[in-house]
């Protein structure tokens, strides 16, 4: 069984793909991407797929963001002296995100169970 559910346009060769389908004998809910280059026409190893028996909990979880969670917002940060404040009017520049990385044993952060 296969059923395409939609598909969101990553950039100009990708897109996201989400479907049901029962691949390798197990039923579940498929997030792969798919791209469309000169070389290659397909899915890609990138993905994740939801087994049918936690598709109810991943649905609560989805259903739990609100539309206010997913609105981006504009920092507003001091530079320090000598540093040049990054701002909309200069799309060139890439601001950097710090990243959190985990460091072995400590404990992960907590999530909610559903």
């Amino acid at each position: 069984m296969e059923k395409d559910i939609g598909k969101i346009n990553k950039n100009d060769m990708a897109d996201i793909v989400i479907r049901i389908d029962d691949f390798g004998g197990r039923l579940g809910l498929t997030i792969r991407e798919f791209i469309t280059s000169d070389r290659y026409t397909g899915f890609t190893k990138s993905g994740v797929k939801i087994a049918a028996k936690d598709f109810q909990k991943f649905k609560e979880m989805i259903n739990s963001i609100s539309d206010e969670d997913m609105k981006e917002e504009v920092q507003e940060t001091q530079p320090e002296p000598g540093q040049e404040t990054l701002t909309k009017d200069k799309p060139e520049e890439k601001q950097e995100e710090e990243i959190e990385t985990e460091k072995p044993g400590e404990p992960k952060q907590d999530l909610p169970d559903y």
